[in-house]
């Protein structure tokens, strides 16, 4: 991912940056007393970067002692079904059950409700997260152990619980303030916080990546990833932007682990919603199809203005207090709608705080539903476009024509529009809404090819050397990181993924069977894995258990 030089046979590193690269020969000139380690790898590449991800919070929500049902582990309600009933068989009857990645589309059943989780799990405590994150569904005995029963809790602000006609629950509740209001306590009483993010951290490695970021950062998750940079062998390096709703997002944080391994960069808040639950603001409509109504998406009221999450007031206020103090602002937002109001502020904002024309990289995030149009203004802008193949992926079948007309569902996540706009592009995976698969995303992003095998405007297919850059040099520049990683370069941190076959000899269409990632390095040292488990694994958990009152934010 070097311009200039694609290739290389060996790459010299002391301490943990790169002082040579080229063929072994003008290594050993440069380091004549170093280790020669053959990798066994047939490429070694620069380590993958996640532009968007939530790995410790991810990590809360989604691993042991929560069971995964999303659709990659459970791709049918049979396939539900049969998590549940291990989960009965096999857990103490006193322990809470939670299931996390629940997905009406791709699991083709109706969000169910307290009735129905009741018929499952009798008096066990139970509840499902929604994989979009945007929902949760919990059963009878969770409203009892919390006292809702006799007393059912208001609806929070911009967020909501299905109800009966007597004001009592249903079991359902949609948006982040009441999935947190439902989570946090249950999340309390299952195990040590920390633990499960580490496990996702090794996940994400496994898949090939070297660094990420947090798109949902609180101040207090900080002693957390503190405790995680400092284990042995940690495999992430991670930058963080501070989600608007905190009281602290326009002020500075530094880490005790150093910048090269946890940094905050910037504020990221949402313009839209999720277009697996219906509140994404486009528009063209929602069809009313099987589909649509199985997930219980009502084309007469999703989608539209109405799902703007903010007002331009008030996106102004945030940009304004953020702007001064130097930050990288992100905004999520799927919908056309959405996307016109963001690039509106981020106009104005930029002009009103003399920064067109700088190097600012403020961002857009997923931008499922953009246009050539919308891409064109953000490269004129200097704002870069952070593209979820996942998106595509596993639901690209859906979105044509079973969500959207083909005009719009087929051409989603369009990368060949936005890397034709000249505007800065990168993948990510943003997890936990879908695993962390950076193969996945670049082979996508080059065949156009679904889970399934369909494919759908393959004119916006972009070449492997562009969407392999949007995974490692171009994720980089995202996250102002570029001097540090995303290529492998003189002067940069020795991060690598190990690979097992060279993505440049193989068919397209083969990427994701052939090209498996062996390992990674961070600043020329081997990650091991079991080692980085094992000391993780005997931190203190009182010192972390707060991190339970946050899991809910993983999304988006």
């Amino acid at each position: 991912m070097a311009d200039g030089a694609p290739r290389a046979q060996a790459v010299a590193v002391s301490g943990e940056k790169i002082v040579a690269v080229g063929s072994v020969d003008d290594c050993r000139a440069a380091l004549p007393d170093a280790e020669v380690v053959d990798t066994g790898a047939a490429a070694l590449a620069p380590g993958f970067i996640e532009p968007h991800g939530h790995p410790l919070i991810s990590g809360v929500a989604t691993q042991a002692p929560a069971r995964s049902i999303a659709p990659w582990d459970c791709p049918t309600w049979a396939d539900v079904q049969t998590v549940f009933t291990d989960a009965l068989a096999t857990t103490d009857p006193d322990t809470p059950l939670w299931f996390a990645g629940y997905d009406a589309l791709l699991h083709g059943h109706p969000a169910p409700d307290a009735e129905e989780l009741d018929g499952i799990f009798g008096d066990r405590v139970a509840l499902l997260t929604d994989n979009s994150g945007h929902g949760i569904y919990f059963n009878s005995a969770l409203i009892r152990s919390y006292g809702w029963d006799s007393e059912p809790p208001a609806d929070p602000v911009a967020s909501h619980y299905g109800r009966n006609a007597d004001g009592s629950l249903t079991g359902q509740g949609f948006e982040l303030p009441v999935v947190t209001a439902v989570t946090g306590p249950l999340m309390a009483k299952m195990g040590n916080p920390l633990v499960s993010a580490a496990h996702y951290f090794a996940l994400m490695a496994r898949g090939g990546y070297t660094s990420t970021s947090d798109m949902t950062y609180d101040p207090k998750f900080a002693a957390g990833y503190e405790a995680l940079a400092a284990a042995p062998s940690c495999p992430l390096r991670v930058s963080m932007w501070e989600m608007s709703i905190t009281d602290t997002y326009s002020d500075p944080a530094t880490f005790a682990a150093g910048e090269a391994w946890l940094t905050k960069a910037g504020v990221k808040l949402w313009t839209d919603g999720s277009p697996w639950v219906g509140n994404i603001a486009i528009s063209f409509p929602y069809l009313d199809t099987e589909a649509t109504r199985t997930a219980g998406i009502d084309p007469a009221t999703a989608g539209g203005t109405q799902s703007m999450n903010y007002s331009r007031e008030q996106l102004d206020a945030i940009l304004d207090r953020a702007a001064p103090a130097g930050w990288q602002m992100a905004f999520h937002a799927n919908g056309d709608l959405a996307l016109d109001l963001a690039l509106d502020a981020y106009e104005d904002a930029l002009t009103r705080h003399g920064l067109l024309g700088s190097d600012h990289r403020w961002r857009l995030e997923h931008c499922g539903a953009g246009t050539r149009a919308q891409f064109d203004r953000a490269a004129r802008l200097g704002v870069h476009v952070s593209l979820a193949p996942f998106q595509y992926y596993y639901w690209g079948d859906l979105l044509d024509g079973a969500m959207f007309d083909p005009e719009h569902g087929a051409r989603w996540a369009a990368f060949g529009d936005a890397v034709a706009s000249g505007a800065c592009v990168s993948l990510h995976n943003d997890g936990s809404v879908s695993p962390p698969t950076p193969v996945i995303n670049i082979a996508t992003a080059v065949t156009r090819r679904t889970r399934d095998g369909g494919v759908h405007r393959p004119d916006q297919a972009i070449t492997l050397d562009q969407a392999w850059r949007a995974q490692t040099i171009d994720a980089a520049r995202t996250l102002h990181r570029d001097h540090l990683v995303g290529s492998v370069e003189v002067g940069k941190l020795a991060d690598f993924v190990e690979l097992s076959a060279d993505p440049w000899a193989v068919d397209p269409d083969a990427l994701i069977d052939t090209v498996t990632v062996t390992g990674t390095w961070l600043g020329g040292r081997r990650i091991d894995l079991d080692e980085f488990l094992a000391a993780v694994g005997g931190a203190d958990n009182a010192a972390h258990a707060h991190l339970a009152e946050r899991n809910a934010k993983s999304c988006c």
